[in-house]
């Protein structure tokens, strides 16, 4: 399989205001071939950090502002309703929507009720639709329920990020004509890998959830640059040229984002 050494792509899902040195990380990542990253939030606080770093990296990183699951069981009714609202005040600065979603982990689920995820989810779709932005979407555990709000809520972009679920609700997802996203964790995860090999290559986006630590024998904390470890490993699940890897998922992130990353002017 011929490699090329540089390629144009993008990290379509990045936690930046948890990084530290983000000057450093971002220009070691544009260095690596990483024209663009999608700065998600997860809470008020991250957003706001988000919104900033956009405005400190134009061009270069752009915000997607959230609510995770996760957090929602650490905020009071007031927090979550503010948040909500500033995220709806300020879509028109966004490229989408994200992270939100829902998690069945036990962990969470201690925090934070299925009934409780399901009623914020559901107002950020809403969001989501009347701003025309698409979202981001957090599924751990909770796949099959998360397709079938964000497909009754209408949404048209959608992309499934770290997606490991069942087979069954993936050929769904395709066939809404949603994405599901590669972290560097197709180098070895099965059931992401398998994700992977039965999702049709245009549907797929790449992303590293950084600073999410990687690895089995060697592990490492990710940053942005690492979205070339997704690419290899998409293209050795495809058995793919990397180059052809990276221009397909560029045109398909730049369609779902509404950018122009990559295309000579």
């Amino acid at each position: 399989m011929k490699k090329m050494a540089m390629v144009n792509i993008i990290d379509t899902h990045a936690h930046l205001d948890e990084i530290d040195n983000q000057d450093d990380v971002i220009s070691q990542s544009v260095q690596a071939g990483v024209k663009a990253i999608i700065a998600v939030g997860q809470d008020h606080t991250s957003n706001l950090k988000i919104l900033s770093l956009s405005g400190k990296f134009p061009s270069i990183v752009y915000a997607a502002l959230g609510l995770h699951p996760y957090h929602i069981g650490r905020m009071d009714t007031a927090q979550i309703t503010d948040t909500i609202r500033f995220i709806d005040e300020n879509a028109s600065d966004i490229v989408a929507i994200g992270e939100i979603g829902m998690d069945y982990d036990k962990r969470v689920l201690k925090i934070s009720s299925k009934e409780m995820q399901r009623d914020i989810f559901v107002q950020l779709l809403d969001i989501a639709k009347k701003r025309e932005k698409p979202v981001l979407i957090h599924s751990r555990y909770a796949w099959k329920d998360c397709f079938d709000i964000v497909r009754a809520a209408g949404i048209e972009k959608a992309v499934f990020h770290w997606f490991t679920g069942f087979s069954s609700v993936l050929r769904d997802i395709i066939a809404a004509g949603y994405c599901i996203s590669a972290t560097p964790a197709a180098e070895y995860h099965s059931e992401h890998r398998r994700a992977i090999k039965e999702t049709p290559l245009t549907q797929l986006m790449l992303e590293t959830d950084s600073p999410v630590p990687y690895g089995r024998e060697n592990r490492y904390i990710s940053e942005p640059k690492d979205t070339i470890r997704s690419l290899r490993a998409v293209a050795a699940i495809k058995n793919e040229d990397e180059s052809n890897v990276a221009a397909i998922t560029l045109q398909t992130t730049n369609r779902f984002f509404g950018l122009t990353t990559g295309i000579a002017r």
